[in-house]
C-alpha cells in the first residue's frame, strides 16, 4: 500500500486526513464483515442454524458501515429493523396461503415482482429501507422454491430475519470498537477544517482586492483555487454527516428547538465567500476604486474580527456566544462613516459588492437564519435522513401515506421498472442455476437508486466490480485452501483496497459494493463446492440480473446519462428564467418568504444534478454515441451556479430595501417604480435569450426542425437580432444601458428621499445595496453571454455540418410550436 501523502500545506494536511478518515472506514468495514464471518463459521450450532442466508448478513453490513459513523449505523439498524417488520410477516402470511410447496420459478418471480412493486411505492420510505427489503423479498421467495418443503411458510423468513439481524449488529459493534467513532467528533473536526480553509481564503480575496496591481490581485485569486475546491468537498461532507449526531444526541431536538446544524452555519459562511469570489474575478483591473486610508483600515478591522469568528467555528462554538455585539456595531458604524460618497457608477459596482459581502460575512447570525430554509429543503434529492423522534412512528407514517398520500408518476414508473426487474431476473436466474438463483435479483436489489440514473454507468460498474471481487475470492481460496481460518483475513486488503475504489470516478459505490460483496461471497462461506465454480455460476447469475435490468430500463424509459444531462440542462435554464421573473421591489414590507429565494433553491437543487449527470455521462460508453463534451457542460454548470449565486446576493439586497422603505414613507414609491421598470428591462433582455437558449436544448433532430418549416415564412423576432454576427456587440450595449439606466434611477431617488432626511449615512448604506444590486444585474447578464456561447459551442459540436443560427432556428420553433 502507498504511504499516505506528506502534509505540506493545508491541501496536504486534508489529503493527509482523508487517507486516514478512508484507512479508518476500512478497518470498520472488515472488522463488521469479520465478525459476521466468526459467527456463522464458528458460532454455536443452535445460533448457526438460524443463520442459513449468512451471505445477507455480509451485504447488510456493508450497506449499513461504509463510511458511517455511530449515529449512521444506529439509522442503518433502524432501516433493518423497519424492513424486517415490514416484509417478514407478510412474508409468511404469502407462504402460509400459497404454500412453500406450491413455489415455482413463475411464482416466486411474480412474488418479487408484487412484494417489491408495494415496497418502492411509498415515497416517505427510507433507501436504505427499500434496499434491504428488497433483498429479503428475494431471499425468501428464491428460498421457498429451494427449501420450501423443509422450512414450511415460518423458518425461511425468520432465516432472513436473523441474518439480517446478525449484519445490522455487527455494522453497529464495528462502529463501537475499539471506540466509538462518533458524528459528533467527525463534525467538530471538519468544523476546523473548514474554518482553516475559509480563512485562507477570505485572506487571499482580501488580498486581491487591496492588490495595488493586477499581478498580486491575479496571483492572490489563483492561489484562491484549490482552496475553494477543498472547502466545497469540506462542506458536502459535513451535510452528509450531521444527521448522524441527532442520532447520536436525540435530546438535542428536544432541548435545544433553534438549534442550527453545523452544515447551515457553515453554508452562511461559503455563501459569501464564492460572492467574493466572483467579485474578485469581475474586476476589470486594479487597485479597485474608493479604497482610502480609512476604509482600509476599517475593513483590517472587520476581517480581524471575521478571523476571530472562524476561531470560534474551529472549536465548535456558537457565533453569537462569544461574539461582542457591541463592537460589531461600533465597527459597522465606523465602516459606513468611512466610506467616501458613493457614486452610484458603473465603475464602483465591485467595490459595493464586496464592502457587501463582508458586511454580510460579519453579520452571520442573519445570513444562517436566511440560509437554514434553503439548507434544509436543498436536499430534497438526496438520501431522506429522519430524526429518532421521527424514527419512533416511522412505520405509522409509512402506512398512512400508502393509504392516503397518491404516489407520483415518477415514483411509480420506477416502482413499476424495479419491480419487472426483480421479477424477472429472479425468473431467469432460477431458470439457469436453482441453487444460485439469489444473485441475480440481489444484484439489483442492494443497488436500487431512486430517481433518473445512468443505465449503462451502474451497470457497468457493477458488472466489473463483480468480476473483479470474484476474481479476487478465487485467487484468495487458491493461497489459502489449506488454512480456511485464514480466508476472512484476505479480507482485510482487499476491503482497504475497494474503500478508496469506491470514491473513484471509474467504479463509485455500485461497482465498489459489488467488489467487497463477491469477494466476500467466496471467502466468507464453507462447504459451497469449488470456489472457481460458484464463482462463474455468480458472475453469469449477476450478468442475467444486469441485463434484466437493462433490458427493463430501455424499454421503460431509454434513457443515457447523455441524454440526462441535456435534458437537465434544458430544467435548469428553465427554473433560471422563473427565478429572474421574480426579480422585482414588492411594495408589501411583510411579503415574506420572498418567492425568488424560494424559487432559487430549486434552481441550485436543478443545477446540482446537472453536475452529478454531466459527471455520470462522462464515464457512460459511447457505443455508437458521439463521445460526451464534458469541457462544454462544466463550462456551463460554472456560468449556471454563478447566476445562481447571484440571484441569492440579489434577493438578500432587495429584501433589505424593502426593510428600509418602511423609514422612507411615501417616498418609498419613487425609488420603487423607477427601479421596478429597470428591472422589467433587464427581466425582459435576458428571458428572452434563455427561452430561445431553453428552446434549442430542447431540440432532438434539427433535420426534422428545418425538414417540417421548409417553405413556411418565418417571423423573426426583432428583439433577439437580426444578424448572429452583431447580437454579442448588441446584448453587451444592452446590458451597459440597462445598469446605467438603473443606477441613474436609484441615484435620483436616493438623492430625493435622504436630501430630506438629511442622513448622509443612510444615503451611503442605500447607495452601497443599489450598486450591489447593479452589480448583480450586470453579472447575470454577462453570464447569460457566456450561456450563448457555451450552448453553441455544444450544438456546433453535435452538429458539425449545419450552419447554426440561434434565432434562425427559435423563428422556426416558434412558428412550428407557437404559445
Amino acid at each position: 500500500m502507498l504511504p499516505p501523502p506528506p502534509a505540506t500545506s493545508p491541501d496536504g494536511a486534508r489529503a493527509q486526513a482523508v487517507w486516514r478518515n478512508r484507512l479508518g472506514s476500512a478497518f470498520r468495514t472488515g472488522l463488521a464483515c469479520a465478525i459476521v464471518g466468526c459467527v456463522s463459521l464458528y458460532g454455536p450450532h443452535p445460533l448457526k442454524t438460524q443463520l442459513t442466508f449468512p451471505a445477507f448478513s455480509y451485504v447488510t453490513a456493508i450497506l449499513i458501515v461504509s463510511d458511517a459513523t455511530l449515529g449512521d449505523a444506529m439509522r442503518g439498524c433502524w432501516h433493518a429493523a423497519c424492513a424486517t417488520v415490514m416484509v417478514v410477516p407478510a412474508a409468511m402470511l404469502s407462504l402460509w396461503v400459497i404454500g412453500p410447496q406450491n413455489f415455482t420459478a413463475g411464482v416466486a418471480a411474480v412474488a418479487v415482482a408484487i412484494g417489491s412493486l408495494v415496497v418502492a411505492v411509498p415515497e416517505s420510505m427510507e433507501l436504505m429501507t427499500k434496499r434491504i427489503a428488497f433483498g429479503q423479498i428475494v431471499i425468501v421467495c428464491v428460498g421457498a422454491v429451494i427449501h420450501g418443503k423443509e422450512n414450511g411458510a415460518v423458518l425461511g423468513p425468520i432465516h432472513v430475519a436473523s441474518s439480517t439481524t446478525l449484519g445490522a449488529l455487527a455494522s453497529l459493534l464495528a462502529l463501537l470498537l475499539p471506540y466509538p467513532r462518533l458524528a459528533h467528533f467527525q463534525v467538530k473536526k471538519l468544523c476546523r477544517l473548514y474554518a482553516e480553509n475559509a480563512s485562507q481564503r477570505i485572506n487571499l480575496y482580501m488580498k486581491a482586492f487591496s492588490a495595488q496591481d493586477n499581478i498580486t490581485a491575479l496571483d492572490a485569486i489563483s492561489q484562491a483555487k484549490p482552496f475553494t475546491e477543498t472547502g466545497t468537498k469540506l462542506l458536502q461532507t459535513v451535510k452528509l454527516i450531521q444527521e448522524g449526531v441527532l442520532w447520536e444526541r436525540p435530546q438535542i431536538r428536544l432541548l435545544k428547538p433553534h438549534f442550527i446544524n453545523p452544515g447551515v452555519r457553515l453554508q452562511a459562511m461559503e455563501i459569501p465567500i464564492r460572492g467574493m469570489e466572483i467579485a474578485v474575478t469581475s474586476s476589470p483591473s486594479f487597485p479597485v476604486r474608493i479604497i482610502e486610508k480609512e476604509l482600509s483600515e476599517v475593513l483590517l478591522g472587520m476581517e480581524l474580527q471575521i478571523g476571530q469568528k472562524l476561531e470560534q467555528a474551529k472549536c465548535s462554538l456558537p457565533f453569537e456566544a462569544t461574539t461582542a455585539l457591541e463592537a460589531k456595531g461600533e465597527i459597522f458604524n465606523k465602516f459606513h462613516e468611512s466610506l467616501p460618497t458613493v457614486n452610484l457608477n458603473i465603475e464602483d459596482l465591485t467595490t459595493s459588492f464586496f464592502l457587501f459581502l463582508i458586511k454580510l460575512l460579519q453579520d452571520d447570525l442573519t445570513m444562517a437564519a436566511k440560509t437554514e430554509c434553503i439548507i434544509d429543503r436543498s436536499n430534497i434529492n438526496e438520501e431522506p435522513r429522519i430524526t429518532l423522534k421521527e424514527a419512533k412512528c416511522g412505520f405509522k407514517r409509512i402506512c398512512s401515506n400508502w393509504c392516503v398520500r397518491r404516489p407520483k408518476i415518477e415514483t411509480l414508473t420506477f416502482a413499476v421498472k424495479y419491480s419487472l426487474s426483480l421479477g424477472l431476473a429472479v425468473f431467469f436466474g432460477l431458470i439457469f442455476n436453482k441453487e444460485n438463483g439469489y444473485w441475480s435479483g440481489l444484484t439489483i436489489a442492494i443497488s436500487f437508486t431512486e430517481g433518473m440514473q445512468a443505465t449503462f454507468t451502474m451497470a457497468n460498474a457493477r458488472a466489473q466490480g463483480t468480476a473483479l471481487g470474484s476474481v479476487y475470492g478465487v485467487l484468495g481460496c487458491f493461497f489459502f485452501q489449506n488454512f480456511d481460518e485464514a480466508k476472512v483475513l484476505a479480507l482485510l486488503p482487499w476491503i482497504i483496497f475497494i474503500s478508496f475504489l469506491r470514491h473513484s470516478q471509474m467504479y463509485g459505490q455500485s461497482g465498489a459494493v459489488s467488489a467487497v460483496i463477491g469477494a466476500l461471497l467466496i471467502l466468507g462461506r464453507k462447504n459451497y463446492g469449488p470456489p472457481a465454480e460458484f464463482a462463474i455460476c455468480r458472475l453469469t447469475e449477476a450478468f442475467i440480473g444486469l441485463c434484466c435490468f437493462i433490458v427493463v430500463e430501455l424499454l421503460l424509459q431509454p434513457t443515457r446519462a447523455a441524454t440526462l444531462a441535456k435534458r437537465q440542462l434544458s430544467q435548469s435554464l428553465g427554473k433560471l428564467q422563473e427565478c429572474i421573473g421574480e426579480v422585482g421591489l414588492s411594495s408589501d414590507p411583510k411579503d415574506k418568504p420572498p418567492k425568488l429565494r424560494e424559487k432559487q433553491e430549486k434552481l441550485r437543487t436543478c443545477v446540482d444534478k446537472l453536475q452529478k449527470f454531466a459527471g455520470e455521462a462522462e464515464l457512460e460508453p459511447n457505443f455508437w454515441f458521439l463521445p460526451f463534451r464534458i469541457a462544454c457542460y462544466n463550462k456551463l454548470f460554472k456560468s449556471i451556479s454563478k447566476m445562481a449565486d447571484l440571484l441569492l446576493f440579489m434577493a438578500y439586497r432587495m429584501e433589505f430595501l424593502v426593510e428600509a422603505s418602511q423609514s422612507c414613507g411615501l417616498a418609498w414609491k419613487e425609488l420603487q417604480e423607477p427601479i421596478n421598470s429597470d428591472l422589467e428591462l433587464f427581466k425582459k433582455n435576458v428571458n428572452s435569450s434563455l427561452e430561445c437558449l431553453e428552446k434549442i436544448t430542447l431540440i432532438k433532430c434539427f433535420a426534422v426542425i428545418e425538414r417540417e418549416t421548409h417553405g413556411k415564412k418565418i417571423h423573426n423576432d426583432l428583439e433577439l437580432g437580426k444578424s448572429s454576427n452583431t447580437d454579442e456587440r448588441r446584448m453587451h450595449a444592452d446590458a451597459e444601458k440597462i445598469v446605467s439606466s438603473f443606477l441613474q434611477h436609484s441615484k435620483e431617488a436616493t438623492d430625493k428621499i435622504w436630501a430630506e432626511k438629511g442622513e448622509e449615512r443612510r444615503k451611503n448604506e442605500m447607495a452601497v445595496c443599489l450598486s450591489a444590486i447593479g452589480f448583480c444585474i450586470s453579472g447575470l447578464m454577462r453570464e447569460t453571454k457566456e450561456l450563448e456561447k457555451g450552448i453553441k459551442e455544444l450544438i456546433r459540436w453535435e452538429n458539425p455540418s449545419r450552419r447554426i443560427n440561434f434565432y434562425e432556428i427559435s423563428g422556426k420553433i416558434n412558428a412550428l410550436y407557437p404559445e
